[in-house]
């Protein structure tokens, strides 16, 4: 068996393993359960990467028979989203009967929700749907804290013997090939390790579970079926692929990444996650290309003035002519509509010399024959010829087929030409019929995993191999950080701009992203702390942390710039740049009374007094300082109005990279939500009531939506007072 690594870098690794393949589900179990016994430590991918039909039937087993150990150490696990009776549940029960239409979710999922997972199986996630487990104590106290880039350890030191993984299978130049698709994260971290395992005798066993509904993903995707050791193949499990729906984007996000997008530097390396504020990085960075003065003018109405010289040193408000380089653990939708509007489009290659010459502008697609002399000259060909060395250069398109290595030494059809890069003649005759025509292998997007919309896993499943070429799914290890070849990626990453997400900043700039200081986990860590380390490492980069600058809590408005906070994930000393939706404040390198200078400044004007009090009382900041005036109008009202009234004229819509709902649906949940702020105040809503109680509103027109919601009826005062205030929201929105 081979393991295939389409990095050139990497040597190739060999095993000698039979993978028995199964049709059956249950014969399957019970061959995983023989040769690895009743202790079972099952590590299975996060996301869509889980086989879950394999790992329902495992954990089934273990609920019937107690005599089963099993531990599930994983992270994400995905169920279909409940809803709340009423009329949540009439508006989006059919929506996600659409959406979800025949995915299997986890059953083991279901338990730990419920907090009802039998005493001989244990669950540990280190990582949780954002906010899903506060209430859980189960899942809180079963979790694992850990960075991303090391849970293949962990899984490792944990006692993994079981690693089980959802695959697809194809054909790649002639190939057969099993797929790791959306998750090669920790799996190709995890696979050498085991084979380490292995040979110092432990009983570690991988099944794979194919699923063709997962997108055949190349490069580093690709390994052979007898990488495993059980192979489950039934269409039958071929099932839907979990599809969360793109969430709206508020104009507080729009604004946020207004900012964010002016400190992108167009050539350089782009780094986002999923959700809101991460569409509206895409978003804007579309109208940067698209419409570059409409982009400059919103700029400037939410404060750009005020950091214009951090934009003329770091960032950029041109369109993109280079392009930008990809590299995020987490290949979202956002990058598919980057990479399809020729934003994401700079290549980076997998060899440092390669890189090095793309860099200094002397290697292009188009390969000449002098391309050869810088080859020599930067050292790739070391004193002599190899064969490594041959076939790196072929590999990328710097030989054409007609250049072998045989024998020994070079040659040219059947002419040998020696190993000495320094011979005239051999150069000579490689430049005239040696020499490629295009440099080969470029990557425009790594990534580790990948989780969106069906329409983002359609696109995946319809591109072209040429395009699926320029992608690389790849692991964690090498995506997150800088240790497995540090040399190379400071030559990819250039101008990298690593932006994640917090739900808190303190004024000394520490970050607040995946717990509160009461011990709850909100999500985990993920790969955000090894982004910011990495930022400070590479030569160019800049860490950037998105915090709203307030929340709405049942007593009020709550600020999210906080004094001091007792927990943090990014501590104070890895402090860089934090943009909430009142602009930047760059903090690398400045004094503690220069950042939270900069930290007030950014924060929601109501809450500055308190924060600055709070400076000034514990010596901070000087008695005598005030708030730069252009800071003290940073209120809601304001920076919701600059977005609001580009919404009217069709920009920064609430769902810019599109949606699963339908016109009517969008309406709708527009209502609902109207209708829920009504109802949050009792003043309010008795006085709407009184107002739209005896009016009468154009029903015909209202027949589409009330149908939708199965209220063209009313059977009771409750759900008579619901389809008046939906019909008056309806009417105020324009739709009656």
């Amino acid at each position: 068996m081979t393991y295939i690594n389409n990095n050139i870098n990497n040597e190739k690794r060999h095993f000698i393993v039979a993978a028995s393949l199964f049709t059956d589900l249950t014969e399957c179990v019970d061959k995983i359960i023989q040769d690895l016994g009743k202790e079972i430590t099952l590590g299975i991918p996060l996301g869509i990467g889980k086989p879950t039909q394999l790992v329902n039937e495992l954990y089934r087993r273990a609920k019937e028979d107690k005599t089963i150990q099993l531990k599930i150490i994983t992270a994400l696990s995905l169920e279909r989203p409940a809803t709340a009776p009423g009329l949540e549940s009439k508006f989006l029960s059919p929506v996600f009967d659409r959406i979800f239409k025949g995915y299997v979710g986890p059953e083991y999922a279901r338990d730990v929700k419920n907090q009802c997972v039998p005493e001989n199986v244990q669950v540990s996630e280190f990582f949780f749907k954002s906010g899903s487990m506060m209430k859980n104590d189960y899942a809180q106290q079963n979790y694992i804290s850990c960075n991303y880039t090391h849970v293949s350890r962990d899984m490792i030191d944990l006692g993994v013997n079981l690693l089980a993984q959802q695959v697809c299978q194809g054909e790649y130049e002639g190939n057969s090939y099993l797929s790791l698709s959306s998750n090669t994260d920790v799996t190709f971290d995890l696979l050498p390790l085991i084979r380490q395992e292995q040979a110092r005798g432990k009983n570690i066993k991988i099944v794979g579970q194919i699923n063709q509904q997962m997108p055949f993903m190349l490069n580093d995707a690709l390994c052979e079926v007898d990488e495993f050791d059980y192979v489950l193949d039934n269409p039958s499990y071929y099932t839907a692929l979990f599809a969360p729906p793109n969430l709206p984007v508020s104009p507080t996000d729009f604004a946020i990444g207004l900012h964010a997008s002016a400190l992108v530097k167009d050539g350089g390396t782009l780094q986002i996650g999923i959700g809101s504020m991460g569409d509206a990085i895409v978003y804007n960075c579309l109208l940067r290309q698209q419409d570059n003065a409409t982009y400059k003018e919103a700029l400037k109405k939410v404060g750009a003035d005020n950091y214009s010289k951090l934009i003329a040193k770091i960032g950029e408000t041109s369109s993109f002519d280079k392009g930008l380089y990809g590299s995020s653990e987490m290949f979202v939708n956002g990058f598919l509509h980057l990479i399809r509007n020729n934003i994401v489009k700079r290549k980076v290659y997998d060899n440092y010399h390669v890189q090095k010459l793309v860099n200094e502008g002397t290697l292009s697609d188009t390969i000449t024959p002098d391309n050869l002399d810088d080859f020599v000259g930067i050292g790739f060909f070391r004193d002599t010829f190899h064969r490594k060395e041959v076939e790196t250069a072929k590999h990328f398109g710097l030989f054409n087929d007609r250049i072998s290595w045989k024998e020994h030494q070079l040659y040219l059809d059947d002419t040998p030409l020696g190993i000495d890069p320094g011979n005239l003649d051999t150069i000579t005759r490689l430049k005239a019929d040696g020499m490629g025509t295009k440099l080969k292998r470029g990557i425009i997007m790594h990534g580790g995993f990948f989780l969106g919309p069906n329409d983002f896993y359609d696109a995946l499943r319809n591109m072209t191999e040429e395009q699926k070429e320029e992608i690389c799914m790849t692991s964690v290890g090498h995506v997150n950080q800088l240790l497995i070849n540090e040399e190379l990626a400071k030559e990819q990453r250039k101008d990298a701009r690593f932006i994640n997400t917090g739900l808190m900043a303190t004024l000394n700039g520490a970050v607040v992203s995946d717990g509160l200081e009461n011990g709850k986990i909100v999500s985990g860590v993920g790969g955000q702390y090894n982004f910011v380390s990495m930022a400070h490492a590479l030569p160019g980069a800049r860490s950037i942390l998105l915090v709203r600058s307030y929340r709405s809590g049942p007593n009020g408005d709550v600020s999210n710039i906080v004094y001091n906070y007792g927990h943090i994930t990014i501590p104070r000393h890895l402090r860089d740049i934090i943009i909430t939706e009142y602009g930047v404040a760059d903090l690398r390198g400045k004094t503690d009374c220069q950042v939270m200078k900069a930290m007030i400044n950014v924060a929601d004007s109501r809450f500055q007094p308190a924060l600055l009090e709070e400076a000034k009382k514990n010596g901070k900041i000087p008695q005598d300082y005030t708030i730069p005036s252009q800071h003290l109008s940073n209120m809601p009202e304001r920076f919701n109005g600059i977005i609001e009234a580009y919404r009217k004229k069709g920009l920064f819509p609430p769902l810019p990279l599109g949606t699963d709902f339908t016109d009517t649906e969008l309406t709708i949940g527009a209502c609902l939500k109207q209708m829920k702020a009504i109802g949050a105040s009792k003043l309010t809503l008795a006085q709407t009531l009184f107002r739209v109680w005896n009016k009468d509103y154009n029903l015909e027109k209202a027949k589409p939506f009330l149908d939708r919601m199965d209220m063209a009826s009313t059977h009771s005062t409750k759900e008579k007072i619901e389809q008046k205030l939906f019909l008056d929201r309806l009417e105020a929105g324009g739709n009656l």
